[in-house]
């Protein structure tokens, strides 16, 4: 079977009427999994880039769409275990609590998504944005635990996580709450990117069906 590559120069490049539009379930089971033990992937179509390293505005690919990356497990800070989200222009800060992602198939838990907003500056200056990051990470249900670990039937594999970043559109009741804000000297938006929607369907080709 030939296999597809749709990366070029680090952007997702489709044929025109192309749409890749996966589900939480096929990022994590099809994607980051083989990703993660080194597996032929189901099309080459997502680039491998260090996102902690960027603006997200300067990735590679279109502003207007969704962008899907590869990324190796973030830095440390030299204190405490958080990871280093920083990068030149702000930092990603996580939003709300993180979400499991079953199996359609027997409602195993196969992975994790975390949620988080891009700030511009530093605290106490920063400005929240409106860039999102959806980051997935893997869970092996029955792997050996490390040592010192609590007991569980999964653990997270972090060598590889998997991005999809986006600029989030206001509503009109974010942009009348964002001008209000900003009449009193904050800037400021609806923390609504969680509930961000995805599709499976795709126009013109199905990866997955």
């Amino acid at each position: 079977m030939e296999k597809f590559n749709f990366v070029r120069d680090g952007v997702i490049r489709l044929p025109l009427g192309f749409r890749f539009q996966p589900t939480d379930e096929e990022l994590v089971f099809q994607y980051l999994k083989c990703k993660v033990f080194s597996r032929p992937l189901p099309a080459s179509i997502i680039p491998e880039i260090n996102v902690s390293k960027y603006d997200p505005w300067d990735l590679p690919g279109d502003l207007e769409q969704e962008k899907y990356f590869f990324s190796n497990k973030e830095a440390k800070y030299q204190i405490g275990n958080r990871s280093n989200r920083a990068t030149n222009s702000g930092y990603w800060k996580a939003s709300g609590t993180d979400k499991q992602i079953t199996s359609s198939r027997n409602s195993q838990l196969v992975g994790m998504k975390k949620t988080l907003v891009f700030y511009r500056g530093k605290p106490p200056y920063d400005s929240r944005t409106d860039w999102v990051m959806h980051e997935y990470r893997l869970l092996i249900a029955g792997a050996p635990q490390p040592k010192n670990t609590p007991s569980s039937s999964s653990i997270q594999m972090e060598d590889w996580v998997l991005c999809r970043v986006f600029l989030k559109r206001r509503t009109r009741a974010d942009h009348h709450e964002a001008t209000e804000s900003c009449s009193s000297g904050i800037t400021e938006v609806s923390s609504s990117e969680s509930d961000h929607e995805e599709s499976s369907s795709t126009a013109g080709y199905n990866f997955f069906h």
